[in-house]
């Protein structure tokens, strides 16, 4: 009886298990295919049956809202369901939902517990997370050598935002000796992986010849770059290097253009510049910068307005 009894209980292990695992595929590739009420019921199917994977499909769900209703503490809990089976995305998510106060109370002790449990386990993502808690003191004592050590460990993993952060840092001289080589170094390689804050940081060091030698048309490129994915700082630094003329001809219709959409930050000196600008054109350049404005906010689509606008005046 109690050699059944076991066998029983082995059959039907085995039994939840494949289910659990049939219903995460069949969950991941309704997901995949945009059928969100189907990816929905086959995750909750296999969470249900423990499977992490599913949890923390499902938790994903309801922290996005497909398929289901937003709710973010639905979201937390499948989160920590899988979290606590060692799942590091999970363990990630969970982490992220605390530090942001999302479906909990915040409470970045809790958000870098769950970070460095993931982060231990080689999950880039929340290395480079614990690393920013580091560099911000949250949930943690402040401490710049510790920021530095798990941003490498991210980087070293091709991570764009830990390369870029680690650059940072060694251009700043925290937690390292100021090194503006490394910090180039690190730089480009987020900015080829189009990370936006890299892209316009490589830019400033052209600019101002930090670790290279000045060279304005490296740093136009890189502005470009930045500017095109709607970073205002680029945009705004672009805009400065068409009003003096820096590395390009100098065309102060360009330079409010790009002002003027760097303004939308609200940041005084953005809007300062753009009304500086716009007091050195007459009604026709303005109406032709606001035109090109229209142009150069429109997605991936900054160097080419720009590119097509001096066309147009030769």
């Amino acid at each position: 009886m109690k050699t059944r009894q076991k066998l029983l209980t082995f059959l039907l292990s085995f039994l939840l298990t494949n289910m659990a695992f049939a219903g995460f595929d069949e969950g991941l590739a309704a997901y995949k295919a945009g059928n969100y009420p189907v990816a929905v019921r086959e995750f909750s199917i296999a969470a249900g049956a423990g499977n992490a994977k599913a949890q923390f499909g499902l938790a994903v769900m309801y922290a996005n809202g497909q398929g289901v209703v937003q709710d973010y503490a639905q979201a937390v809990g499948w989160y920590r369901k899988a979290a606590e089976q060692g799942d590091t995305k999970a363990q990630f998510g969970l982490a992220v939902m605390y530090a942001n106060g999302q479906g909990v109370v915040q409470d970045y002790a809790q958000a870098v517990g769950w970070y460095r449990k993931a982060a231990e386990q080689g999950e880039a993502a929340a290395q480079s997370n614990l690393g920013t808690m580091y560099v911000d003191g949250r949930g943690v004592v402040q401490d710049y050598a510790q920021a530095v050590g798990w941003f490498r460990k991210a980087a070293e993993q091709g991570a764009a935002e830990a390369q870029s952060n680690l650059g940072l840092m060694y251009a700043n001289g925290q937690g390292v000796v100021q090194d503006y080589v490394q910090a180039i170094g690190w730089y480009r390689k987020a900015a080829e992986q189009g990370y936006a804050k890299a892209q316009f940081a490589l830019g400033l060091m052209y600019a101002n010849g930090l670790g290279v030698a000045p060279n304005y048309a490296q740093a136009i490129g890189w502005y470009r770059k930045a500017a095109g994915q709607g970073d205002a700082a680029a945009q705004y630094k672009l805009g400065l290097m068409y009003a003096n003329g820096q590395g390009v001809a100098k065309n102060t219709v360009i330079a409010y253009a790009l002002f003027n959409i760097a303004a939308i930050d609200g940041l005084a000196r953005h809007i300062e510049s753009r009304d500086i600008a716009a007091g050195r054109l007459n009604g026709k350049q303005i109406e032709a910068g606001q035109r090109l404005t229209t142009e150069l906010a429109k997605p991936n689509n900054l160097g080419a307005a720009i590119d097509a606008y001096l066309k147009n005046q030769k």
